[in-house]
């Protein structure tokens, strides 16, 4: 079979499409032949070898997937060879075969395409598990989102009114020319990260302040956050995209001054110690897709070998909304 494989940290010139055996699963695992797959920030931040993501190398990335069933593994119930499916693999899913645990596979609804169901598993379930179960989104909260033009920021200008919320949604971008396409994805406000960002959030809120902040900037905005999040508020670190030191976390006095919480998010740690919870969003978003209207803009790739300069554009803040690639199928 055909995978994209990472042979050590840098940049696109250590991408390469290789020949590999097919896997077969093991018990509890399910095979899967992958028409379409996600890419996803966290196999950005892999290949330029930052730190907590493999330190094996080659590496072979991918952690969402839509395809069909290929074969069982021991013990597997409630799925079916030829099933249309989407998971959320280890990692590997930018392979023509990959191999997920069946806890983390979920049926594709009839009707629904799978380059669309293929950003569920992780950009979508990531985006409905931030707004639910880190941020606990209530109707009235405003909501503040870094990165709003990318895959999640897209998802959850659609997600937030679908899960009941109805405040201000503001969005901030790394460049200006970006703040205008936030805007149409769904964002009341949309603002470059500069230096006027602070007063630009509590105008926009009337001087308020948001109630809750979704943050994927490590800790470098943490500062910002802090700034303009209401009393009472909640601020979720989800990530480390500039790949940088993690600096040192706020106060008990600022925490307890403010009646703020600061929360930490990761995909993985729920795909490893709370597999049901990953499972019960890739469903919703499933759900939302293909029954309530949830639409995510695509940029669909031909073929593994445009995923290296996608993953480019991602790195270098020029793409916007969801990359998926066709794979096979």
């Amino acid at each position: 079979m055909r995978a994209l494989v990472m042979t050590a940290p840098g940049g696109a010139e250590n991408s390469e499409i290789r020949e590999t055996a097919a896997p077969h699963p093991g018990p509890g695992q399910v095979a899967i032949d992958v028409a379409w797959a996600g890419l996803n920030f966290v196999d950005v931040m892999t290949r330029r070898g930052d730190g907590g993501y493999t330190s094996t190398w080659p590496y072979l990335p991918g952690k969402e997937v839509a395809g069909t069933v290929r074969e069982l593994g021991e013990g597997v119930t409630g799925l079916a060879v030829g099933d249309r499916v989407a998971a959320a693999p280890v990692g590997a899913g930018l392979a023509e075969v990959v191999l997920a645990d069946a806890a983390l596979t979920v049926p594709v609804p009839d009707g629904l395409a799978l380059s669309a169901a293929a950003a569920a598993p992780l950009g979508l379930a990531t985006a409905v598990l931030l707004l639910t179960d880190a941020g606990r989104l209530t109707a009235g909260d405003t909501v503040l989102v870094h990165s709003a033009g990318g895959g999640i920021g897209s998802a959850i200008a659609q997600l937030v009114p679908l899960l009941g919320g109805e405040g201000t949604l503001i969005g901030t971008v790394g460049r200006p020319e970006k703040a205008s396409a936030a805007v149409d994805l769904g964002y009341h406000h949309a603002f470059a990260r500069d230096e006027k960002l602070a007063d630009a959030v509590r105008t926009a809120t009337g001087g308020r302040g948001v109630d809750l902040v979704l943050d994927p900037l490590g800790t470098t905005a943490l500062e910002l956050d802090l700034a303009v999040t209401a009393p009472g508020g909640r601020i979720v670190l989800f990530g480390n995209a500039g790949g940088g030191e993690v600096g040192t976390m706020p106060t008990l006095g600022q925490l307890m001054g403010g009646n703020l919480s600061v929360t930490g998010f990761s995909h993985r740690a729920y795909a490893a110690t709370a597999p049901e919870h990953l499972a019960r969003a890739i469903r919703t978003t499933l759900d939302l897709q293909a029954h309530r209207g949830l639409t995510l803009p695509l940029t669909e790739l031909p073929g593994l070998e445009a995923v290296p300069a996608a993953h480019d554009a991602m790195e270098q803040g020029r793409a916007t909304g969801k990359y998926v690639v066709r794979v096979g199928g």
